[in-house]
């Protein structure tokens, strides 16, 4: 007998976590029963089938969620036509709060697992492994707790499956090899406190956590295997301070110096002894993600977020100052009471904080979720199939959203992407407010036609240089410039870009400071075993006329020009731009 689990995940690099779980707690003695196969939304329908067909399952189980819905309905239509006696089961939080209605509309479909699935998985492959040996299988289908299945033209539901004790659910990533080149999604803890509308994790009010010493066990195995980053799925992973210091504190003390830690957190509820821990940390060690969603104290409200913004403009401060943890803020658009002017100032508080990465995300009325029964409440129009992303709703239009779409996918290339950290501080005095400034620049890209999803980087920093002329053309120099620092400091072109300053007549005295021997191996360490040569094509000299490396300092003209020498084997952890030193003699 073959229980075939199939993940088809957003992208590669991504792993599932609930098919490696449910075949982990079935244990070993269902280990060559069991088989795992994953996918991606980007392979073909025709693929995925053909690649089933080819495994035979004797019964097969999807996991479901938002991005994969809409593609594992097409499957398992088709699945059903060419294997008609394969029993398919769903689970997953796409399935998981209709299940009644799920079925109904996928005939194919034999049941769904609703809620957490572990122990209901083991009993399922218990009914068909019995089945398969031509005994009768000591539980029945009713008698399972947890699902909702088809029998006789009937749709019947079993009682509800109590959550599982932490500790119960074994390690998924015993060989650290299945996983190279992909994120690991690690969870210590599982509920959330909170009781945000929007969100899943509401349902779930009660937290438990994963004993502290096997949490430290396992997080040994990451770092022992070196792997890159470890995603902690953790709703809310700050909601006791004793859990969060004693992970923080191990993280510091076993630092690999390789491995980055990511965390969800409350960033307004962070206690001080936490950000005293946070400010012993690696830079890279860690990167901590906080939802802001809103500074709109009436929609807060509405969506039962309680947060303490000025706490946590504070927090954000005191983190950033340290120069040593990436932090992730994010914000969700058409949530209730937020208008398209409050939306923008709600940006503007957000942007002010100087997050390395601002996600502008737009509002997912899920199902099973508090704002998915209040939607026709507030005005909420959403799309009927997966993400059920917002369309409209009593303060925002249609235009609007599509207006902030674009203002997004601006926020994206720009800011978020950390190539323009010069750059965008001196364009944002041209504008009343850093939402105008990317407002402005969504609509100079939709009105001369500029694509969005150009490959190439120049094309980015040429059209940035066509826009700062067109909003302060009396300072040209500047902005080009104010480019060619940022560029450099991303890489080191090839090419000299076109808006870069003609430095050929400066080529004898690069061509010198390369000769330089004893300078050379002062100013750059860790080059020790590379020639010369070698290290100046490994390193760029530019030499500017704008102090560019003082964002926000003056900008005026210099009396002489300035040279900066860019490193590439010395990166920000955060930012990942090369190190730069201004020359005092070269």
């Amino acid at each position: 007998m073959k229980f075939l689990l199939a993940a088809v995940n957003a992208k590669y690099i991504h792993s599932n976590p609930a098919v490696y779980s449910l075949k982990a707690y079935a244990g070993a003695e269902y280990e060559k029963e069991i088989e795992i196969a994953e996918y991606t939304i980007n392979h073909t329908m025709g693929d995925i089938l053909s690649g089933i067909y080819q495994k035979r399952p004797d019964v097969i189980g999807f996991s479901c969620y938002i991005w994969n819905w809409r593609l594992v309905c097409e499957l398992t239509a088709e699945l059903h036509k060419v294997m008609p006696a394969l029993p398919i089961w769903l689970g997953g939080p796409e399935v998981s709060f209709d299940a009644g209605t799920v079925l109904e509309e996928n005939r194919g479909v034999t049941g769904i697992m609703t809620g957490e699935g572990e122990e209901t998985f083991r009993e399922l492959v218990v009914y068909y492994k019995e089945k398969d040996r031509g005994r009768e299988p000591e539980k029945g289908l009713g008698e399972i707790a947890g699902i909702v299945f088809r029998q006789d033209g009937y749709t019947v539901r079993t009682k509800k499956r109590e959550p599982l004790k932490m500790d119960l659910l074994p390690f998924l990533y015993e060989d650290a090899g299945c996983f190279q080149n992909r994120i690991i999604y690690y969870e210590s803890s599982r509920g959330c406190p909170f009781q945000c509308s929007y969100c899943l994790s509401s349902i779930d009010k009660k937290v438990r956590f994963r004993e502290m010493e096997t949490v430290k066990k396992e997080l040994q195995f990451f770092l022992d295997s070196k792997v890159e980053q470890v995603k902690f799925v953790d709703r809310t992973f700050n909601c006791s301070h004793m859990h969060t210091v004693g992970i923080w504190k191990y993280l510091i003390d076993h630092d690999n110096g390789v491995t980055n830690f990511h965390f969800e957190i409350a960033g307004d509820r962070l206690e001080d002894g936490e950000l005293e821990i946070l400010s012993q940390m690696r830079p890279g060690l860690v990167q901590l993600e906080m939802g802001v969603q809103s500074a709109n104290p009436l929609t807060l409200q509405a969506v039962q977020r309680n947060m303490d913004i000025e706490r946590l403009k504070k927090t954000v401060e005191h983190i950033r100052k340290g120069g040593n943890v990436h932090i992730h803020l994010d914000l969700i658009a058409g949530l209730p009471y937020e208008n398209y002017e409050s939306f923008g100032k709600s940006f503007n508080v957000v942007y002010e904080m100087k997050p390395e990465q601002l996600q502008l995300g737009f509002l997912k009325v899920l199902k099973g979720s508090p704002m998915h029964r209040k939607a026709g409440e507030y005005g909420i129009k959403y799309m009927s199939l997966p993400p059920y992303e917002v369309l409209c709703s009593n303060w925002l239009s249609f235009g609007e959203i599509c207006k902030l779409k674009r203002i997004e996918e601006m926020v994206e290339l720009y800011y978020n992407s950390n190539q323009f950290t010069h750059t965008l501080p001196a364009l944002e005095k041209l504008f009343p407010s850093p939402f105008a400034m990317f407002e402005k620049l969504a609509e100079y890209y939709e009105e001369n036609g500029y694509f969005v999803n150009s490959p190439s980087r120049a094309y980015r920093y040429g059209i940035l240089l066509d826009f700062a002329l067109c909003y302060g053309g009396k300072q040209e120099g500047l902005y080009k410039e104010l480019l060619t620092y940022d560029i450099y400091l991303r890489e080191n072109m090839k090419s000299r870009p076109g808006f870069a300053r003609d430095l050929s007549g400066y080529k004898e005295k690069f061509r010198n400071f390369y000769n330089k021997e004893e300078q050379i191996r002062e100013i750059l360490p860790g080059y020790e075993e590379y020639e010369l040569k070698q290290i100046a094509r490994m390193t760029h000299v530019e030499v500017f006329s704008y102090p560019v490396w003082e964002p926000g300092g003056d900008m005026n003209r210099l009396e002489e020009d300035a040279v900066a020498l860019f490193d590439y084997k010395k990166r920000n952890p955060l930012t990942k731009e090369a190190g730069a030193v201004i020359l005092d003699r070269w």
